[in-house]
């Protein structure tokens, strides 16, 4: 059945048409993500579809027996009530009954009389199992201090609440019920996410998302809308479909727009020759004279970003940590860290909330003192910073004259520079878009003006702390591609899995109590091997104690022992040494090359000399542990 149909919606911010004359259908069962430009007006289509906005024209028609459920990027709270109130707010007996119940359990003191009552209650209305799914949906959502006010939570704790929240509240509509979601998985540690990806797949929801998460989204949804120039474009299928599809549209409309840039040129002509005296039959083609012009005038916006940049130089020596000790009280943050960063590293920092990921990337950049060891960083390193604070803004102006305020221009690796105008192009500001007022830019495009100004002032070794957090998905593609090409050093801390296997080499995961393990490998490698370990330990729980054998009792087979076995992290380490061996080969002979020219001045000499040696010395290391793992492959 459908549950909504649109026909032919329209709706501008001011005079800037979001979407134009738009028509569709969601019918039950569908899961769709609606992606676009932040700006396009994907928060504003889930606010018209649940009733919290109009179009400016067409209609929209919900079914009168589905339920509509939104989850907003900015929830909504009576403030003057606590987390318990807020979850339990819906006028349902279960959910009255289920709020008195946990209102009981979380109290200091337990009436046993209350409690006695109020479990009465729940056995009358039969709510035993909503009550086991509401104790999911708060433990996986780590929400425990039920009677704490919402006005006293930090932002991550008040998106996990209404998330609770929503979740809970489709549970008491039994049928019909549309599920639209903003941005669900912003603030959520990896576990959290797989935990909702789970949920949303089990439960019988349709489901309308906006998502930066493409593992999230290729889960739990099979079709992608897209809202782009004012239109909607449907895709069945997941994430890498619609990549595939949306390249061929644009293939075609290029072509469309080609054949009729050539017949403009034809009428364009036609038209200039044309006498002042019109008959009726060249007033037709004087007409369609025009429908040609805006066809051939059509340009298509292309996300993808090539961009070779004039890195400050990287000298040899760039951050050696050595024997660090960090603790806030009793918390360890660090116990005896020790890591030396080479240039072109690509660490993903990993870990649970609070397990100290900030601290290190503060203590590194040196904001924060260590209780002890040594932090030395590099004459030549320029660290750039996302950090989740955002922009900072300290007075109003336009988003021109903040780019400009940092530099005139950004230089390039060929020599020449883009001026600050072009790069904010580059990075989906359009010209007019260039001279808004910072206060008027949306959540979204703040954040990607902040990246825009940390990449501005061409940084060698960028630090972004949670960089994909209310970034659109076209954006992100940008960034993505800006930083695959990057040649300095990258330190990530991010939850979104594509984003990180896309991007780092290895992990720094902050396990707690001070213990940090680089492990050799992307995220999903190290969820895999995870998972692979928590087996391992219930496997060993559950064997039975092996029975003592007298050695001298066993008789020899004759047969050799079993070959060993690498681990999973020894595998990945074996696959990066013969990535890594061809390249520093490689480096060292083109070293060499140059050496031998008789050309070079002595300080580029002094600086080969230097680098051959280091080159030299990894490879002796890296060929011998090759050996060393290739024994047992």
């Amino acid at each position: 059945m459908h549950y909504v149909s649109a026909e032919g919606i329209s709706k501008s911010f001011g005079v800037k048409p979001l979407f134009s004359n738009i028509s569709f259908h969601i019918n039950e069962g569908d899961k769709i993500a609606l992606v676009a430009k932040n700006g396009s007006g994907k928060s504003t289509l889930l606010k018209i579809l649940a009733g919290q906005d109009q179009p400016d024209d067409g209609t929209v028609w919900i079914h009168k027996d589905v339920t509509v459920a939104l989850f907003e990027q900015e929830p909504k709270f009576n403030e003057a009530l606590s987390v318990l109130d807020n979850i339990f707010h819906y006028k349902h007996p279960v959910a009255e009954a289920l709020r008195e119940y946990e209102r009981i359990v979380d109290a200091e003191e337990k009436d046993p009389v209350a409690l006695s009552e109020a479990l009465a209650k729940l056995d009358e209305l039969n709510a035993w199992d909503f009550e086991a799914k509401v104790k999911q949906i708060l433990g996986k959502l780590n929400i425990h201090h039920l009677q704490q006010p919402v006005n006293t939570l930090s932002g991550g704790q008040r998106k996990r609440v209404a998330l609770a929240q929503t979740l809970i509240d489709i549970g008491f509509e039994h049928k019909h019920v549309l599920l639209i979601m903003d941005e669900p998985t912003n603030h959520l540690d990896v576990g959290m996410v797989e935990w909702l990806e789970h949920y949303l797949n089990q439960e019988n929801v349709t489901l309308l998302l906006v998502t930066h998460d493409r593992y999230f989204l290729d889960s739990v949804c099979d079709e992608v809308w897209e809202l782009d120039g004012s239109t909607l474009f449907e895709y069945k299928g997941d994430y890498e479909n619609y990549i595939e599809k949306k390249a061929a549209r644009i293939e075609s409309q290029q072509a469309s727009i080609d054949k009729a840039k050539n017949e403009y040129r034809k009428e364009l002509e036609w038209m200039r020759k044309q006498p002042k005296a019109r008959t009726t039959k060249s007033r037709s083609r004087i007409d369609n004279f025009y429908d040609v012009e805006t066809r051939a005038k059509q340009r298509i916006e292309d996300n993808t970003l090539e961009l070779q940049m004039k890195m400050n130089r990287l000298g040899g020596k760039i951050a050696e940590l050595k024997k660090v000790y960090k603790s806030f009280g009793d918390k360890v943050i660090l116990k005896g860290f020790d890591y030396t960063f080479k240039k072109g590293d690509r660490i993903g920092v990993v870990g649970k909330n609070g397990a100290g990921k900030s601290t290190f990337l503060q203590m590194l950049q040196g904001h924060e003192p260590g209780d002890s060891g040594k932090i030395n960083i590099g004459d030549t390193v320029i660290f750039g910073n996302f950090s989740q604070q955002g922009l900072e803004i300290k007075e109003d102006m336009r988003v021109i004259e903040f780019v400009k305020r940092i530099a005139e221009n950004f230089p390039l690796a060929n020599g020449s520079s883009l001026s600050a105008a072009q790069f904010l192009q580059l990075f989906l500001f359009p010209p007019e878009q260039q001279y808004t007022y910072l206060s008027k830019l949306s959540g979204g495009e703040k954040k990607r003006l902040q990246l825009l100004s940390v990449l501005f002032r061409n940084p060698n070794f960028l630090i972004l702390d949670e960089p994909t957090n209310d970034l659109d998905l076209p954006t992100l593609s940008v960034l993505e591609n800006f930083l695959s090409e990057y040649q300095g050093c990258l330190l990530i801390v991010s939850h979104d899995r594509y984003f990180m296997d896309r991007l780092v080499d290895h992990l720094f995961v902050f396990e707690g109590d001070g213990v940090v393990r680089d492990f050799p490998g992307n995220y999903s490698h190290y969820r895999i091997w995870e998972k692979e370990e928590e087996q391992k330990k219930k496997q060993q729980v559950s064997a039975p104690e092996p029975v003592a054998q007298n050695s001298t009792a066993e008789a020899p087979t004759g047969k050799p022992k079993d070959k060993k076995k690498l681990s999973f992290n020894e595998k990945r380490e074996f696959e990066q040494l013969e990535k890594e061996l061809p390249a520093l080969e490689k480096e060292k002979a083109e070293i060499t090359e140059k050496m031998s020219t008789g050309t070079l001045p002595y300080e580029e000499l002094q600086k080969l000399t230097n680098r051959i040696t280091e080159v030299t010395q990894l490879l002796e290391e890296k060929e011998l542990r090759w050996l060393e793992l290739s024994e047992y492959i």
